[in-house]
């Protein structure tokens, strides 16, 4: 795990800036921050190297493109193979996060459908892959918050 002290301030405000905003430019954020280009090309460098930053890219509102269902599915797997089934699982388009989990279910995955019947297709198929033992779905009526990141500061 990586230790925040090898975080600093700036560090930080490029990574709000960018979380904020992934197309900003390097110059962009050299004028936010009042650094050198070098400095911010450098900083973002380290923190890709770091795992940090893993790549930059767009939120998409699915809704908007017809994708009206927002499924939960947790699934039971035989214990010997669910890193295997997170594999499979994470491979599927319709997929958009697959988690381990603790507790009576072994994983949990969210998945986005254009409908219901789409959503029920791909259940049943999962439902036909070896070592899933059980799954629960449960669809989402309306997302209240929906975001990839969450509020880092440096020193808790």
């Amino acid at each position: 795990m990586l230790r925040m002290n090898l975080l600093d301030e700036v560090d930080l405000a490029i990574i709000n800036a960018l979380k904020e905003n992934a197309k900003l430019g390097i110059r962009e954020i050299s004028r936010m921050l009042r650094k050198s280009p070098s400095t911010i090309i450098n900083r973002m460098r380290r923190l890709e190297k770091l795992g940090i930053i893993k790549g930059y890219t767009v939120l998409i509102d699915y809704s908007k493109l017809g994708y009206q269902i927002n499924a939960i599915t947790l699934l039971q797997v035989d214990g010997a193979h669910i890193e295997e089934v997170e594999r499979v699982l994470a491979l599927e388009p319709n997929v958009r996060s697959v988690y381990d989990i603790t507790g009576e279910y072994d994983v949990m995955i969210i998945s986005t459908f254009e409908d219901v019947s789409k959503l029920d297709a791909f259940i049943k198929k999962l439902l036909k892959l070896p070592y899933i033992k059980k799954t629960v779905t449960n669809i989402a009526f309306r997302v209240v918050k929906e975001s990839p990141h969450i509020n880092v500061k440096i020193g808790g």
